[in-house]
């Protein structure tokens, strides 16, 4: 009798193995364009939040996951729809984390996600313009990086903090850049600075010296560069040194990655910047739970990639299905109190929770907390360069 019962529980266990779902997610990114050295790290930083799930065997009853990539180029929406539309009708994922840069997220969302019924959770699409997008998704979309009405606010602070009062602003003519310029602006002019010029530069170019010119023939205390590290942004900042119209910089997040310093190092000390951070006790969890991963989890954008794949996981588990159609109804509800906190690293903790019928409160490697349609409250990190490094001020 012993052996029988064995052997049913054996043949059990190969009957659920056998009708465990396959799960695909998406990842969508720039791992080809202006701020692919950022991306290089988002990417795996997704994927250990699959993988960990997938090791699990906790997901929908024993489900596996796997990741198929594909790239947005940031700057391409043609190419950008055909990666989301092939990884959509061809490889059958059920969410997606991406896109990165705004404007080929937008693109995304409304010429394959939406009309397909896809989840999109995006760790870096920050255009206050995608706010907008939010309310038209059918709940489909979301961030887990703030809007960047909420950075222009932030760098109004540092700057007024470091009693910077006059300020040029230069922005990579997309979405992305002229949303955040705009948002600064306004935000720095309502706390009584003064913004002597704000103007567009195109990316792809070899010689910036024209726009230099005009940034410093209006003048500023500072040049704010809210552009691409591995772009245009770069070009402005070398042409400015080169010709000494600026030598000091603000560096909103679009700039804020290993290149800046590798590239520039002492040459910009004094320049400040920011970008969505977790605090210093999430940032060093994920640390330790990215240990042996092969990124960089302090990298910008890393920890909220990370964030992106474990939400859609954690839904799907609540929901009781891969239908995103279902599960996004449940995705705030994973995000947000009240629940068992769950912090990086602790995926599987929290979809045995969720079997067991309990609740959740994901906090992740970001502090996940979601606000409106969509949209995450963020952390932001004050960086100044000092050294020729760049050094964590505060939290913001």
């Amino acid at each position: 009798m012993k052996k029988l019962l064995l052997t049913s529980a054996a043949v059990a266990g190969l009957a659920t193995a056998a009708t465990a779902e396959d799960i695909k997610i998406g990842v969508i990114l720039g791992f080809t364009g202006p701020i692919e050295t950022t991306v290089a790290h988002m990417g795996p930083a997704a994927e250990l939040a699959i993988k960990e799930v997938s090791d699990s065997g906790k997901l929908l009853g024993g489900a596996t996951v796997t990741a198929v990539m594909g790239d947005t180029t940031c700057i391409d929406s043609g190419a950008a729809i055909a990666a989301t539309e092939r990884l959509v009708t061809a490889d059958g994922v059920k969410g997606i984390v991406g896109g990165d840069c705004s404007g080929v997220t937008g693109a995304m969302l409304s010429n394959v996600a939406l009309p397909n019924g896809v989840v999109m959770i995006s760790p870096s699409a920050t255009s206050p313009a995608l706010s907008h997008l939010e309310n038209e998704d059918n709940g489909l979309f979301f961030r887990t990086a703030p809007s960047d009405a909420r950075q222009g606010v932030v760098m109004t602070e540092i700057l007024m903090d470091r009693s910077v009062k006059e300020v040029a602003v230069t922005y990579t003519n997309n979405d992305y850049g002229k949303g955040l310029a705009d948002a600064f602006q306004a935000a720095f002019e309502a706390a009584g600075g003064t913004v002597t010029i704000n103007t567009a530069h195109e990316d792809g170019k070899a010689d910036y010296s024209a726009e230099v010119g005009a940034l410093s023939s209006a003048g500023g205390e500072l040049l704010v560069v809210a552009g691409y590290v591995d772009q245009g942004g770069a070009g402005i900042v070398r042409a400015s040194l080169d010709t000494g119209a600026f030598d000091t910089f603000h560096f909103p997040d679009g700039m804020m990655s290993d290149a800046l310093v590798a590239n520039f190092g002492a040459e910009i000390n004094g320049s400040a910047g920011q970008h969505p951070s977790p605090s210093e006790e999430l940032a060093a969890l994920f640390a330790s739970v990215a240990a042996d991963a092969g990124f960089d989890p302090t990298s910008p954008f890393a920890p909220e990639s990370y964030d992106a794949a474990a939400l859609i996981l954690l839904a799907m588990q609540a929901a009781g299905t891969s239908d995103s159609n279902v599960y996004k109804d449940k995705v705030a509800e994973v995000a947000n109190a009240p629940g068992e906190p769950i912090q990086a690293g602790e995926l599987a903790k929290g979809l045995e929770i969720i079997a067991n019928g309990g609740d959740i409160d994901y906090i992740g490697a970001t502090g996940v907390e979601l606000v409106g349609p969509g949209e995450a409250a963020g952390n932001y990190r004050e960086v100044l360069i000092k050294d020729g490094k760049d050094e964590t001020v505060r939290f913001r």
